[in-house]
C-alpha cells in the first residue's frame, strides 16, 4: 500500500517544477511543458484525493479523463499557435520583439 503523503508530495513537486518552468523559461515550447507539468500535478492531486477520500465520490474517477482530454486539446492548439508564430517570426523565444517596429519603439530613434 502506498503511503498517503506520496501522491501529495509528487503533486506538489510537479506543480513546483511547472511553476518554475513557467517563470524562468522564455522559450514557448518550454513554457508549454511547464503548463503541462502544472496540469499533471493537479491531475495527480485529483486522483489521489479521490482514492483516499472515505466517501469514494464517483466523479473522482471520471474527472481525470476530462482533465487529460482538455490537456491534450490544449497541447494541440498551443503547438499550432507556436508553429504559426515560428513561421512568422522564425523564433519561438518570447523575449524577442515581434517586429522591427517594436525595436525602434523601445527607446531611441532608429534611422
Amino acid at each position: 500500500m502506498i503511503h498517503l503523503a506520496g501522491p501529495y508530495i509528487l503533486a506538489a513537486l510537479l506543480v513546483g517544477l511547472g511553476v518554475m518552468g513557467v517563470t524562468v523559461r522564455r522559450n514557448a515550447v518550454l513554457l508549454l511543458i511547464g503548463v503541462e507539468l502544472i496540469l499533471s500535478g493537479s491531475l495527480v492531486l485529483l486522483v489521489a484525493s479521490g482514492a483516499t477520500s472515505p466517501s469514494r465520490w464517483e466523479a473522482s474517477s471520471v474527472l481525470p479523463l476530462f482533465v487529460i482530454t482538455i490537456a491534450a486539446a490544449e497541447v494541440v492548439v498551443a503547438l499550432a499557435v507556436i508553429l504559426a508564430a515560428f513561421r512568422h517570426r522564425s523564433s519561438i523565444d518570447l523575449d524577442e520583439p515581434h517586429s522591427k517596429a517594436e525595436v525602434g519603439a523601445g527607446g531611441g530613434e532608429q534611422v
